[in-house]
């Protein structure tokens, strides 16, 4: 798979760079927090991060004055083993270097609910950068570039992610949901026995 760059003109149809934003105070309690070398770690909210002034200017500039959360995903990951997508879009500020792996929602098959995996491209997000994921954008976890760990920020509406509060409906779209805010697409190599696939085609792995 070709790896392209977020500052490729193919990545405005997913997203946009945030510029004229200084994000430096974010990156040094974000590269204090744990990076497991073997697995991957999400957090939704962190304290150390959201503690910051720059939380409040974030919330202003880029969510509209809406309540946010600021969380990061770090870890060592080469697989896709899903896609998910949100009712908003989501900020990704790289610490290290990773590679984003990146689909479009209007490519989801609107009876099936199926993708295809052979439609996912991949960017390189370089280090210290900021992106806007727009809400029609299918994303995950991020990828390891070669052996190193990555350390992602990840900043969305408040509550996204977080456990629903009733059980999600066992049909159409509505069988994607799976926590607030996150309906997510599995490969067939993470679903449980029973758990039906809608990403068809290869998982995708990126050494």
């Amino acid at each position: 798979m070709k790896i392209k760059n977020v500052f490729d003109a193919d990545f405005l149809s997913y997203g946009r760079m945030i510029k004229n934003f200084d994000f430096t105070k974010l990156m040094v309690p974000l590269a204090q927090l744990d990076v497991p070398s073997d697995s991957i770690t999400y957090h939704p909210t962190v304290d150390s991060l959201e503690s910051l002034n720059l939380y409040h200017e974030i919330k202003d500039r880029l969510f509209g004055e809406q309540p946010i959360q600021i969380g990061y995903c770090a870890g060592y990951n080469h697989k896709m083993n899903a896609l998910e997508y949100h009712r908003c879009s989501e900020i990704n500020i790289a610490v290290t270097d990773a590679i984003l792996l990146l689909g479009r929602q209007q490519d989801i098959n609107p009876i099936e609910f199926t993708y295809d995996s052979a439609l996912v491209e991949a960017f390189l997000l370089p280090s210290s950068y900021a992106v806007e994921l727009y809400a029609t954008t299918l994303h995950y976890a991020p990828i390891s570039v070669g052996e190193n760990p990555f350390n992602v920020a990840v900043i969305l509406p408040r509550g996204t992610n977080t456990p629903l509060k009733s059980s999600a409906r066992m049909s159409g779209e509505d069988s994607l949901l799976v926590a607030n805010n996150k309906w997510l697409l599995a490969h067939a190599d993470i679903c449980q026995s029973g758990q039906r696939p809608h990403i068809i085609g290869d998982n995708i792995i990126i050494k």
